[in-house]
């Protein structure tokens, strides 16, 4: 992703509008730090507007919080959605980034984390520093403390536990890291009234609008896996693992007004909460910023009047990487519900049976690399060469030949895809738009996006469509779902053969 996409303050002017209007499109793109009182906000904060001469814009709350500001009680800053700018694609503080989202710095150190995306140390504190305002052990130590704060303030957690679920091993640290950063005691936030003890956790997902629920959840109700997953007009609810201790989600809409969505989540495990949350904001591509990829996407007329009709279609991810793969296999050929006639079909054989549902009717998970790498899966109804390919991939998984490490580039992730029998650019770059939401995956094979983007012609041939989708960069996986979603408007009828699936 080119350098340009890594900038992420917006200039002075449009920072000093967005605050003054409480404008929620910019909430988590910038923070506002105000001198008199030491504390920095969200944009859309409702507390009264402090004075200008008072006021200081910061790219990220961790540069707000190295610069000795302490986060708002009221708009509560551990609220905000990420900034998806420099949170995606193949820029090295991208790809960081994902590395400390998925934990890299739980344990691992600095010089191991910059190993990981091909640069040194001091380079990665470098360019952290330039574009976020602080270095990577602050982002990731503030990314953790923000956490600690919404699950104190949210949930009936003990201080123990919210501890070990924001990623800190000593109680006696996350205390004083605590303090230092909140200039308030862990216990303190619990003299407000706490929330009800409950099995299950109930958090806040904010998100910048506009923001189409009804959409992603009708693309997952489509593909929604009997036994794992269960997708209505207003909820996604799912089971995960491990076996021996599964857990479960559910998401709805928040109540009222608010820019958020509602989850409802029973982990065993407090150290897997964060991990989980973290799953559920790129489920449902809780980060986007949908006037950001307007602005990039408009100029094409085929896409402009699709921008206009839905402004707030999201990428749909996934829950797990070797899932997506699978279905996709699945998918090849085929039609979306023939495909998930055969998914199904798979759980029930080859998923993990458990041994009492957490939630009535989630009762499976969904087989493991370890269960289908010899599995006999003829029964399915699956093609000789599709059970093999999929065969093929559980062992190339296994032995490492292939992965979902977050921090690849795309075009890596593709070439070491395609290197496998049975799987084409098409599943590769599918895959990379939901197991990585990679913004710019394109699969552009695909026979309903070609014909979708030829508008009322014939269909486009996939170097057409490639060279027209140049324009869409680095939001091209956004044009992918903008013209299914218009394919499936104007065809309700289930749709027949085609190369690939929108799976």
């Amino acid at each position: 992703m080119n350098d340009y996409l890594a900038t992420t303050l917006p200039d002075a002017r449009t920072c000093e509008q967005a605050r003054l209007s409480r404008d929620a499109r910019f909430d988590g793109l910038f923070f506002t730090a105000v001198r008199s009182t030491g504390i920095y906000c969200r944009p859309v904060c409702p507390a009264p507007s402090p004075k200008r001469e008072n006021v200081r814009y910061y790219a990220s709350a961790a540069a707000a919080e190295a610069a000795g500001f302490r986060p708002c009680l009221r708009c509560r800053p551990e609220l905000s959605p990420g900034n998806d700018v420099w949170q995606r694609g193949d820029h090295v503080v991208a790809r960081a980034l994902k590395l400390i989202e998925h934990g890299a710095l739980d344990e691992g150190s600095l010089e191991q984390l910059a190993a990981r995306v091909n640069v040194g140390a001091r380079q990665l504190r470098r360019l952290f520093t330039e574009r976020l305002g602080a270095p990577p052990m602050s982002v990731h130590t503030t990314r953790r403390l923000l956490f600690a704060k919404q699950l104190l303030t949210e949930t009936a957690m003990p201080v123990t536990e919210v501890a070990l679920a924001s990623g800190f091993r000593s109680l006696r640290r996350f205390n004083a890291a605590f303090a230092q950063a909140n200039h308030i005691a862990p216990r303190e936030l619990r003299r407000q009234p706490r929330a009800a003890k409950s099995d299950a956790l109930t958090l806040r997902l904010a998100y910048r609008p506009p923001f189409d629920f009804a959409s992603l959840l009708d693309f997952l109700r489509g593909r929604a896996l009997p036994g794992i997953e269960q997708v209505d007009d207003t909820t996604y609810a799912r089971v995960f693992g491990p076996a021996d201790a599964p857990g479960w989600l559910r998401v709805s809409a928040w109540p009222g007004s608010e820019h958020a969505l509602k989850l409802e989540l029973h982990c065993p495990h407090p150290a897997q909460i964060q991990g989980v949350v973290s799953r559920v904001r790129r489920l449902f591509d809780l980060d986007a910023d949908p006037r950001a990829i307007a602005d990039a996407l408009r100029s094409e007329t085929t896409l402009r009047p699709l921008l206009r009709k839905r402004p707030g279609l999201r990428l749909p991810g996934s829950w797990d990487g070797f899932e997506i793969a699978v279905r996709a296999i699945l998918g090849q050929q085929v039609s979306v519900a023939a495909a998930r006639t055969l998914a199904t079909r798979l759980v029930q054989r080859h998923g993990m049976a458990l041994a009492a549902a957490p939630l009535p009717g989630l009762d499976r998970l969904f087989p493991t690399p370890e269960a289908l790498a010899d599995a006999d899966l003829r029964a399915l109804g699956v093609t000789t060469a599709r059970a093999e390919t999929i065969r093929g991939v559980a062992r190339a998984l296994l032995d490492g030949r292939v992965d979902f490490r977050a921090e690849q580039p795309l075009d890596e992730f593709v070439a070491r895809w395609v290197a496998l029998p049975g799987i084409g650019e098409w599943t590769a770059h599918y895959m990379a738009m939901r197991a990585l939401s990679h913004p710019d995956a394109f699969p552009a094979a695909d026979l309903i996006l070609r014909r979708a983007a030829a508008g009322s012609g014939d269909a486009l041939s996939t170097k057409a469509l490639n060279a027209l989708a140049e324009a869409w960069r680095p939001w091209r996986a956004y044009a992918v779902i903008h013209l299914w979603r218009a394919s499936s408007d104007a065809a309700p009828t289930p749709r027949t053969k085609r190369k690939g699936a929108d799976l």
